[in-house]
Parts: C-alpha cells; sequence; structure tokens
C-alpha cells in the first residue's frame, strides 16, 4: 500500500487532514459530512471512551457528565503541557490527550481514505509564542514529541500562512506580491509572497500570539464577567472597609484552554468564601453556579455566538446565559464589540507593518491581501488591514481549508 504524506492542519479551534493525489489537495473527511474537525476533547466522567470534534460539543451541550477540553494547542511551550490532572477517571496531561486526539484523527484519515501514513506534514504559526525563542522552539518539540508518539514515523512543519499562500496563487498575475492574513483561533500569521511560476516565493513571514480565543476573552471579560461578580467589591471580615473582588479567576474562566483547570475543590472554596463576603452576593452567587455545575464552555460558547452575532452587525445580538440563571443574558453590541477589541488594532497592524519591514517593501508594493482562518472574518481585520493597504485588493480566501490544501501542495517538494 503507497505511504502518502498526511497534511495535518492542527488548529487551535478546528482541524483538518489532505493528501495530494493527481497534483491536487484532496481533502479527507475526518468528521462526518465535512472538511473541518473541531479541535475538542470530552471525557466521559465514567470513564468511556475519549470523544473528538462535534461528539465532544454534543455530549457538553446534552449535559452529559465530564471534561471538555478545547484549544489544547494553546498549551504548547508551556508548563501546563505535560502537568497530569484528574480527567474522565484517570491521571492525564494535555500531551496525552493532544496525542490520543492525533491517534484518532489519524486513524479516521486511513479509514476514510483507504491509505496508509506514517509521514505528517504539519502546519505551525509562525511563533507559538511572540518574543520567546526558546519557548517556541519549546513548543515544536512538543507538538513533534505527540505525532511521533501518535505513530507517525517522521513530521516535518510549514508555516501556516506559507501553507496558504500555496493555495491562494491560482488566479494571481506572474510578479503580483500579495500578503497571507491568517487568523486562526490561537495565533495570526502573515506571508508576504510573490507570484512565479508555480510555486510562489515566500519573501517574508511574521506572527504574534493573538487570535479568536483572544477576541472571545476580551469580549466575555467586557460583556459577561461583571455578571458573575467581577468588578464587585468584597467586605473585609476582620476590620473595615471594602477589598476588590480579584480578577484571575474571571480571567481564566474566559480562557478557552484554562477553562477546565478551574474546576477544583479550592477553587469552590474560594468562591464560597466570596460570596459569604461579596457586597453583589446575586453575582457572585452566579459565578458559584458556574464553577460548580462546570458551565465555564457552555459560556464560551454562548460569548463566541454573540461575538458572531455583533460582527454582522446584528443590533439586538445578546450573549445568552439561562443556562446559569433563568432568562439572564448580556447585550453585546456592535459599539460594544468594537470597543472589547479595540486594543487589539494596534497588534494587528503592527504585526503587518513588522512583515513588511522584514521584505524590506513598502504598503504600496502590496497588490493583494488575502484572508484565511476563522477569525480573519472579524472587521477589526478587514478594517486595519484595508487601512494598511488602501491600494489592494482585499480577497477572502478559504477561510477554514486553505492551510491544508497548501500543506498537501508542499507534499509534493
Amino acid at each position: 500500500m503507497p505511504d502518502f504524506p498526511l497534511a495535518i492542519d492542527f488548529g487551535t479551534s478546528n482541524s483538518a487532514a489532505a493528501v495530494l493525489m493527481g497534483g491536487l489537495p484532496r481533502r479527507i473527511p475526518i468528521e462526518t459530512g465535512a472538511d473541518t474537525l473541531p479541535t475538542a476533547v470530552f471525557f466521559p466522567a465514567n470513564g468511556g471512551p475519549m470523544r473528538i470534534g462535534a461528539a465532544a460539543a454534543e455530549a457538553l451541550i446534552a449535559g452529559t457528565e465530564g471534561r471538555y477540553m478545547r484549544a489544547l494547542k494553546s498549551v504548547l511551550g508551556t508548563s501546563l503541557l505535560n502537568e497530569p490532572r484528574l480527567i474522565g477517571g484517570k491521571r492525564r496531561s494535555v500531551a496525552d490527550i493532544i496525542t490520543a486526539f492525533l491517534i484518532e484523527l489519524r486513524s479516521r484519515a486511513e479509514a476514510t481514505s483507504g491509505l496508509r501514513f506514517t509521514r505528517a506534514l504539519s502546519g505551525r504559526p509562525v511563533h507559538f509564542h511572540t518574543n520567546a525563542p526558546e519557548r517556541d522552539r519549546r513548543a515544536e518539540d512538543d507538538l513533534r514529541a505527540c505525532y511521533l508518539a501518535a505513530g507517525f514515523e517522521t513530521v516535518e512543519f510549514l508555516p501556516e500562512p506559507e501553507a496558504a499562500a500555496l493555495a491562494s496563487t491560482g488566479n494571481a498575475a506572474a510578479g503580483e506580491t500579495g500578503l497571507v492574513v491568517d487568523i486562526g483561533g490561537g495565533t495570526s500569521d502573515f506571508t508576504l509572497f510573490r507570484t512565479t511560476g508555480a510555486r510562489p516565493e515566500i519573501i517574508a513571514s511574521h506572527g504574534i500570539r493573538l487570535g479568536g480565543t483572544d477576541f472571545d476573552h476580551a469580549v466575555s471579560m467586557a460583556h459577561v464577567m461583571p455578571a458573575l461578580g467581577l468588578g464587585g467589591s468584597l467586605r473585609r471580615e476582620l476590620g473595615s472597609g471594602l477589598l476588590p473582588v480579584p480578577q484571575a479567576i474571571y480571567v481564566d474562566l474566559s480562557t478557552w484552554a484554562k477553562i477546565p483547570f478551574l474546576y477544583t475543590p479550592e477553587t469552590r472554596r474560594m468562591v464560597a468564601g466570596m460570596v459569604r463576603v461579596a457586597v453583589e452576593r446575586k453575582q457572585m452567587e452566579r459565578l458559584a453556579t458556574v464553577l460548580e455545575e462546570e458551565l465555564g464552555h457552555e459560556i464560551a460558547f454562548a460569548v463566541e455566538k454573540g461575538k458572531i452575532a455583533a460582527n454582522m452587525r446584528e443590533e439586538a445580538a445578546r450573549i445568552a446565559l439561562g443556562f446559569v440563571e433563568p432568562r439572564l443574558a448580556c447585550d453585546v453590541t456592535p459599539a460594544s464589540l468594537d470597543a472589547a477589541l479595540a486594543r487589539y488594532r494596534a497588534d494587528l497592524a503592527e504585526a503587518m507593518a513588522e512583515t513588511l519591514r522584514l521584505a524590506g517593501l513598502a504598503p504600496g508594493d502590496v497588490s493583494r491581501v488575502v484572508f484565511v482562518g476563522g477569525a480573519s472574518l472579524m472587521h477589526l481585520v478587514t478594517e486595519e488591514a484595508a487601512r494598511l493597504f488602501p491600494q489592494a485588493a482585499m480577497q477572502q480566501g478559504d477561510a477554514f481549508t486553505a492551510v491544508v490544501d497548501g500543506l498537501a501542495l508542499a507534499t509534493a517538494v
């Protein structure tokens, strides 16, 4: 049986697989009826088999007792990766879980395609971590170790925006200079390329640790966490005066990758103590409910849904939280969304400008900007690109599949 290289886009929010056949990328449906698979897992509390993708979200929504996890990629290169936790009746690290996810992805790809895969070409962000070369190297080493533990004999890596450039030059004129803007769940990546025959010339690439999960975090902190007590006050148990409610728990509760680590007896005891002395007791009781019933991911999904609605300029967008308290909801408008995300505009603009500097080019040299990645659909991304490159044509690429298509094309080399 031929041993084809398997192209894998292992993303923060979604993953995909493809293989090159007849010179064209062929996506492998590793999720029933879909080209992409949510990068999510669910471990039933009774120790049943791990569920991944849509099945993981379905178990969470159905209220099945167990542990849901998403944004696994965000932990690469950090100490959290190899820290064992009791999950699904067994002590596991995030590295173990990523390995198990890749094993299942590979198994589904082989079963669907009828091929055998021992070699992988994986996408990776230009930088897993901003301005941290040692941590960046460690993150790639971590991911390589997971691939090898999943049964792949070899794995190579290609920056995701460079892969997207390969898949985005079909209709480009010879000599045209383009910029790929790849905003994923965890990182923002940029590649300047020039079309030269069959394959584009990569001029420069740059990236920062900023993505859709950061946007969700900002929206949650601005709109939802105040309804759970953020910004409130606590009475001193000894003496007079008030103390501000600590922010750390809200920061973690609004961060996809950290939500599962909040469900500990210590955290619940701390919040129970805060309920007793809270000035705004009702809001703090809601926080206690969220931790006791493990509703953090339900909140995250509700925030994501409200963010998307407001980004589509729906004035009546709401973040529905009825699962926390009947009829509880938080309004999110296009204006409040823009305000929550405003601080990221400068980061995105500076990252695009740095890519130009690395290439030695001026904004006027770029004739086309190609947007890929699910978070590239956010208005602040397209608006900042249009402001920096007013003369360039703006093109929405295949948001969720351009990277895996390009990775498949790259296996021809």
